[in-house]
């Protein structure tokens, strides 16, 4: 073996070595879907002062949100703007969903006032002064209270902390005030103090709201300055929240949820749980079918695939990326990717040696690296730009799959192109294993490539009847949209979806008579894994939610809230039309990529093809009533990854014929022969794959499973509209628009420059 391969071993190991010091040290971060909490994202609106909601003011909001949150001393809370008027806060732990949408929106001006008078039970009673205000008490007890004019604003107060007294156990909150709000609560103070009863009372008041309306301690004559204590029987959390809600102030910008998810955490652990168990089968069974069609080289190749897991998992910690569980279906995604890079390896190189055995195993393997290299680069650049639109065009967890994905399919590649050519090498390296072709796994072209080249089957013939048979499929499953509609998720309609966990194992039927029998109205009930019901509403409050809640346990004996998440209507549409958007971005951009990379014929057959794939998809799930939601649409932009991959490879192919080929030769009969040749790979990766999403479709769990079957139907259907909707495409286009030789020749002359240096 070269000295050069002996280095590449090293660096390897090396590489191997630093990824599993990092794994083994640092912790990922885990969304809230897998750990548990609440997700709020919010939508600022210009104030009523006129502060305009752009980017510098939301970052304002930001920071108050931020006092208010860390105040409450919840663990590792995330808080981030997304564009210019949204902020999206992610709260670990935290359980009541509607709690924290409410206590994050507080937004009015936090402002302090005397007490005029208490006790009121008549808020519609006439204020006794010009200016005054009657507001719901803190106390329940006394109903209401006149307050006077503001004495002090949320700018006038510094800053505000639970602690206990002095020489006390009492919990209390100390509120600190700044320079000129020192004078004016020394002033509204000095005033209480020389009053009697309610008057000498002081009202804390945010968002119309009076948060504490504590007596002043003191004699006429006397006066606060500086800070203050506020007592009252308080328990650890009550002053803890006080404390946060005084200390956040105002927010300079009005703030309204748009978006409340809630999920429990033991979701997350069954989630990973369930996907950990999916890729170890997965892996195993694509290793056992790896090994069993490639032999030696396909056992190096697994295990090359098993250091996929290792590097995918150090990079996403090294970027400080948050793991979510459309991310784990990423990862477990990418691998066909690697898959597919060394199915393309192992057939060039079988092709390599057929033809020229004299000159050795290594040699095959190399040319097969190398002539791989362009297909390989070409479908994994076309997966990567359907990751990075979901990153830029999605949000929440739409955007962790994008992450995921694109740290994926990094991956798979060093797995394939790296660290399998390295093991590879060294075996057919080997003096014992060189002179047993056999045994290698390349040293023939395998029973299906031989079967082909003996029937040599002419798939372009028919072609016509077979882009006829798509369009029919094509219209028999988008008329499920007709006929059924489109059972939008809760993301893209609006409104309200809950979760519960039961005692006694509850029916869908038996949870929908429970709901109507009181008086309840929604949109769907279903059961899911671990024997838990799902409801679907529409905008409902707190107070509706419970009313669920209750009906649930009624034939449940409990109802325990597992997952909690409420959209907006308005931010429900605008998340369709970003995914149309999303859509159509992508097929530009894939169109785009491939006119370049080949002609632009060959990017609208394959647009057209990738259009066919998602279409297909989309009516099925018509049909059979599937939720049409983010994880779906993570599901179709994927598609589009494997539709576009397949298509590239066999599009590589047929110009690499076409090139070569003679003056006499038709384009048609090239391009047949192309996707014959592509057959055994596209099969083979197409099995590979296979098992990694039947696996998550099995094991995989609720959460997954429809996310699997979507990936299932789009394999299937991409792998044939490769051959029978693609290719067709392409030669009926090349009959009236020619790709001329010269530019097959500049093309095949760039793909091997490229494919040189690896």
């Amino acid at each position: 073996m070269s000295r050069a391969a002996w280095i590449r071993f090293v660096l390897v190991l090396g590489l191997l070595a630093g990824c599993a010091a990092l794994a083994l040290n640092k912790e990922p971060t885990l969304g809230l879907d897998l750990k548990g909490g609440v997700s709020v994202t919010l939508q600022t609106y210009d104030s009523p002062n006129g502060t305009k909601a752009n980017a510098e003011n939301t970052d304002r909001t930001k920071a108050v949100l931020e006092q208010r949150v860390n105040a409450l001393g919840l663990s590792e809370p995330n808080i981030v703007r997304s564009g210019e008027n949204r902020i999206i806060v992610e709260l670990p732990g935290v359980k009541d969903a509607d709690e924290a949408a409410d206590q994050l929106g507080q937004t009015a001006q936090l402002t302090v006032h005397p007490v005029v008078a208490g006790g009121i039970t008549d808020e519609k009673q006439k204020p006794s002064e010009k200016g005054n205000e009657i507001l719901p008490s803190d106390r329940p007890e006394e109903g209401f209270i006149e307050i006077g004019p503001t004495a002090l604003e949320g700018e006038d107060i510094k800053g505000a902390d639970a602690g206990q007294g002095q020489n006390s156990t009492e919990w209390v909150v100390n509120v600190d005030f700044s320079r000129a709000g020192s004078k004016k609560f020394s002033d509204l103070s000095a005033a209480a103090m020389c009053e009697q009863g309610d008057k000498r009372r002081i009202a804390i008041v945010l968002d119309d709201k009076v948060i504490s309306a504590p007596e002043v301690q003191g004699s006429c004559g006397g006066s606060i300055q500086g800070g203050t204590q506020i007592t009252g029987g308080f328990t650890v959390d009550e002053v803890n929240e006080l404390a946060a809600l005084i200390e956040g102030g105002s927010l300079p910008l009005e703030v309204k949820p748009i978006d409340v998810r809630f999920a429990g955490p033991t979701l997350g652990e069954k989630a990973i749980d369930d996907s950990i168990l999916a890729g170890v089968i997965g892996i195993a069974l694509t290793g056992l079918f790896i090994v069993a069609v490639y032999r030696f080289v396909g056992l190096m190749a697994t295990l090359a695939l098993a250091s996929y897991a290792l590097l995918a998992y150090a990079m996403l910690i090294a970027l400080g990326s948050t793991l979510t569980l459309p991310g784990l279906a990423g990862f477990v995604l990418a691998i066909g990717m690697a898959i597919d890079a060394n199915v393309l390896v192992f057939e060039r190189a079988r092709e390599e040696y057929a033809a020229y055995p004299s000159a050795g195993l290594r040699r095959a393997l190399m040319v097969g690296f190398n002539k791989a290299w362009s297909a390989i680069i070409d479908s994994n650049v076309t997966t990567l730009l359907a990751a990075g639109l979901l990153f830029f065009l999605g949000s929440g967890p739409i955007k962790g799959f994008g992450v995921t994905l694109t740290i994926g399919v990094v991956a798979s590649m060093i797995s394939a192109l790296i660290i399998a050519r390295v093991l590879t090498e060294i075996g057919v390296s080997n003096k014992r294993i060189a002179k047993h072709p056999a045994v290698t796994g390349i040293g023939d072209i395998g029973r299906v490539r031989k079967w082909l080249e003996r029937k040599n089957p002419d798939l372009m013939k028919g072609r016509r009847n077979w882009l006829a048979l798509s369009g029919v499929v094509t219209v028999i499953a988008l008329s499920g949209i007709f006929v059924n509609g489109l059972n939008l998720g809760v993301e893209f309609a609006g409104g309200r979806v809950l979760e519960y966990s039961t005692q006694k194992t509850v029916t869908a039927d038996d949870a929908r008579e429970a709901l109507d029998d009181a008086g309840i109205d929604v949109a769907s009930v279903q059961e899911t894994d671990g024997d838990k019901i799902l409801v679907r509403t529409g905008t409902i409050d707190g107070e509706e939610a419970q009313q669920v809640q209750d009906a649930i346990a009624t034939v449940g004996g409990t109802a325990d809230l597992e997952r909690d998440e409420k959209i907006s209507a308005s931010f429900g549409k605008e998340l369709r039309d970003r995914a149309l958007i999303a859509f159509g971005v992508a097929f530009l951009a894939q169109l785009l990529y491939l006119a370049v990379r080949f002609k632009w014929t060959f990017g609208v057959s394959a647009v057209l093809a990738m259009v066919h794939d998602v279409a297909i998809v989309v009516g099925l799930f018509a049909w059979l009533g599937k939720p049409i939601d983010g994880i779906f649409l993570a599901a179709a932009m994927t598609i589009i990854g494997l539709s576009v991959n397949d298509t590239v490879v066999v599009f590589d192919r047929v110009r690499e014929r076409w090139q070569g080929s003679k003056p006499t030769d038709s384009f048609t009969a090239q391009a047949n022969k192309a996707a014959v040749e592509t057959l055994p790979r596209t099969v083979n990766t197409g099995l590979g794959t296979m098992f990694i999403l039947a696996a998550l479709a099995i094991i995989g769990g609720d959460s997954l499973r429809d996310f699997s079957i979507a990936l299932l139907v789009g394999l299937l259907v991409g792998t044939y509209s490769s051959v029978f909707v693609a290719t067709p495409l392409v030669t009926y286009l090349q009959q009236k628009w020619p790709m001329a030789k010269e530019k097959a020749e500049k093309a095949k002359i760039e793909r091997d420059q490229s494919g040189a240096v690896v």
